[in-house]
């Protein structure tokens, strides 16, 4: 009899922490589903061959470094700690071609990072932006760009060559 009445405390302990946490079993909670990052969608259009190339992003005191993929538009991430300072601050984007003394990109634009709730009283910082010869490393990321972007994540499970962006 003992041991019923330890597990309803138990049991009534745990719902009244979930009940006052604010989170139930059907959200997502605790920061779960949101990184602090900020991301790049490349258009590789207008740069030639970029075999070989590579990409570095840097934001807030870190960078990331990587070889390009061939393709017509690539996602760069950079990883950011969970306490980031969300204040406008440098985001630094370039590409090198392989074997080059220096990079064929080599753009930043000053941005604030903006608040991604995880619907539980927490969430993440991060931004993501957009670089094509035409309009620069931009914040706004333009229609045709994303939508080249998830054009191309659908093909790659399909036999479509990837898509370049329209005009």
């Amino acid at each position: 009899m003992r041991a019923i009445t330890e597990r309803r405390a138990l049991v009534g302990v745990a719902a009244l922490l979930a009940a006052t946490s604010g989170c139930s079993q059907a959200e997502i909670c605790a920061g779960v589903g949101t990184v602090s990052s900020v991301g790049v969608l490349f258009v590789h259009q207008g740069y030639g061959d970029l075999g070989g190339a590579s990409f570095e992003l840097c934001a807030r005191g870190r960078c990331t470094k990587g070889e390009l993929p061939q393709e017509g538009v690539t996602r760069v991430s950079l990883p950011l700690p969970h306490d980031v300072d969300p204040d406008s601050g440098p985001i630094r984007f370039r590409v090198t071609r392989k074997d080059a003394p220096r990079p064929v990109i080599d753009t930043s634009a000053d941005v604030r990072l903006t608040f991604q709730s995880d619907n539980c009283g927490g969430g993440d910082y991060g931004r993501g932006l957009a670089f094509t010869k035409e309009g620069g490393l931009t914040a706004k990321i333009p229609k045709a760009v994303s939508e080249a972007w998830f054009k191309q994540i659908r093909s790659r499970a399909t036999s479509e060559p990837d898509p370049a962006p329209s005009s």
